[in-house]
């Protein structure tokens, strides 16, 4: 997992209404919708040439972050958001009770 000492900085662009990394001149992201407390992830995108590295996985890794700094609480409409919530369970605590989180 060397791959993963890379730390990119998480950038909340309001008003495209996404997390954004910015890696050599490349923008993985992932759009959301925010409304009132709650924050529903909707599109996890990382460009081709980011494939393979973890860079989806820290994003989502360091927007869940902000999220739980933020006390807001989560939707996570996209699927790699949910599979990532999944694998690590001690992300549940931000997601909106009653969204059950299992084998789709």
């Amino acid at each position: 997992m060397a791959h993963m000492q890379n730390q990119y900085d998480l950038i909340d662009n309001k008003e495209r209404k996404q997390y954004e990394f910015h890696i050599d001149g490349l923008v993985p992201r992932i759009e959301y919708i925010k409304v009132k407390e709650k924050v529903y992830l909707t599109h996890t995108e990382v460009p081709k040439a980011l494939e393979g590295k973890g860079v989806a996985s820290q994003l989502v890794h360091q927007v869940l972050l902000n999220i739980a700094s933020e006390s807001l609480t989560l939707i996570p409409m996209c699927p790699f958001v949910a599979l990532y919530v999944k694998r690590h369970p001690e992300w549940k605590k931000l997601v909106l009770k009653g969204i059950h989180i299992g084998d789709s």
